[in-house]
């Protein structure tokens, strides 16, 4: 029996997405039958047939107190999808107002939790919404992981967005295809000095807008974020440090970071 699995979008479950798919195989269908093609169990078969009956999907005849259950015309799937959409852009046009009600009701200090790689590449699509990034520490270690060549995408994007890195690296390390010398880094919108030797670390510590993003690579990333602009600008400084540091020490012409 095939299912049209696509009928989740319409916030059919799964049960409800057989018994349909069950129903319009057989053009009439029994209860014996559906529960022969389904192998749900009886008393679950008849929940599920009320509830596409109530969201328009089933109808039924009854003939000497038994019933047959049909599809009704695939219109009402039609249906069901401009209704959704209709809903998703009145969404979209409230996204405003949820927007000014969220920004009204920000704490000072906002904490947050990104774990899993899923998670990490939401934290790092969102940093493309500003202009530049400050990275420190160990940032190469996303290419050992599973989020490689999908990071790979997100710097292309990053270079078509035109989003600037400034890079603290961990000494001696460096991402994969970027250029090799100045001129093929600001080709790139990218920006590097190298963190002292002693300095090393496997955790990334990354700034954007007034969030800062402590990001642990591994198969199964993990990232603690804190939204504080006085926070923000105390890592700020320990960055400036040491860029100008390494800046004077490498004898670099790099413009500062803002």
């Amino acid at each position: 029996m095939s299912q049209i699995k696509s009928l989740k979008e319409l916030g059919l479950s799964e049960g409800e997405i057989k018994v349909y798919s069950a129903v319009l195989e057989s053009g009439i269908s029994s209860l014996n039958k559906i529960q022969q093609k389904t192998g749900i169990e009886r008393r679950n078969i008849y929940d599920i047939l009320n509830k596409l009956i109530e969201k328009g999907f089933i109808s039924y005849t009854s003939e000497k107190g038994k019933r047959t259950y049909q599809c009704t015309h695939p219109n009402k799937i039609l249906g069901a999808i401009e209704e959704k959409e209709n809903s998703l852009k009145e969404l979209k046009m409230e996204l405003p107002k949820i927007t000014e009600l969220f920004n009204a009701t920000k704490i000072p200090i906002r904490a947050e939790v990104f774990r899993g790689n899923e998670s990490l590449k939401t934290l790092l699509e969102e940093m493309l919404n500003y202009k530049e990034s400050y990275w420190m520490g160990g940032n190469s270690g996303v290419e050992k992981t599973n989020l490689k060549i999908w990071f790979s995408h997100w710097m292309n994007k990053r270079i078509e967005k035109k989003h600037w890195i400034y890079d603290l690296a961990d000494y001696g390390t460096s991402l994969e295809n970027l250029g090799l010398n100045e001129k093929e880094f600001a080709r790139q919108y990218y920006k590097k000095q190298f963190l002292p030797k002693n300095l090393n670390s496997p955790l990334v510590i990354a700034i954007f807008g007034n969030k800062v993003a402590q990001i642990l690579w591994s198969d199964q990333s993990f990232a603690f974020v804190i939204e504080s602009k006085e926070i923000k600008d105390s890592f700020m400084k320990y960055f400036n440090y040491f860029w100008k540091k390494e800046k004077y020490n490498l004898k670099n012409l790099n413009s500062l970071p803002s």
